[in-house]
């Protein structure tokens, strides 16, 4: 017995099962090349007409759900993570591999200072509208 009173160093709960570690889902990895592009409200969309990602089996079960949680809909990197109760870190790393495989891309929000001003847009309808 240990010196808090449990038998042995248990890693896992006994309810819950063994816990994967999540530097284990990443093979060790804390980064990705493209992680600089991957901020919390980058959007991940499925590539069309990609092949299968449960017949590579390179891919990761976690692999596959970040493919299917995208074919539905484009999805944030922060969605991503949240939905599938993995750290931030871990699932860029995963998106990152998604990418290489050409499976995902990721689309960056435009800046806020890249988008028109909102009285440029309402001269335009203005000027519409006298037309």
């Amino acid at each position: 017995m240990s010196g808090d009173g449990r038998k042995g160093n248990h890693w896992f709960d006994d309810e819950a099962g063994p816990v994967v570690r999540p530097y284990a889902m990443t093979c060790g990895r804390t980064s990705h090349a493209a992680q600089h592009r991957m901020d919390l409200i980058a959007v991940v969309v499925a590539e069309p007409g990609m092949r299968d990602p449960e017949a590579d089996h390179a891919l990761s079960p976690e692999h596959v759900d970040i493919v299917e949680r995208c074919r539905d809909a484009p999805r944030s990197v922060a969605e991503l993570a949240a939905g599938l109760d993995l750290p931030v870190g871990v699932v860029r790393v995963l998106i990152g591999d998604l990418m290489d495989g050409e499976y995902v891309r990721v689309r960056r929000p435009v800046p806020p200072a890249q988008l028109p001003d909102e009285s440029i847009l309402r001269d335009v309808i203005n000027g519409l509208r006298a037309l």
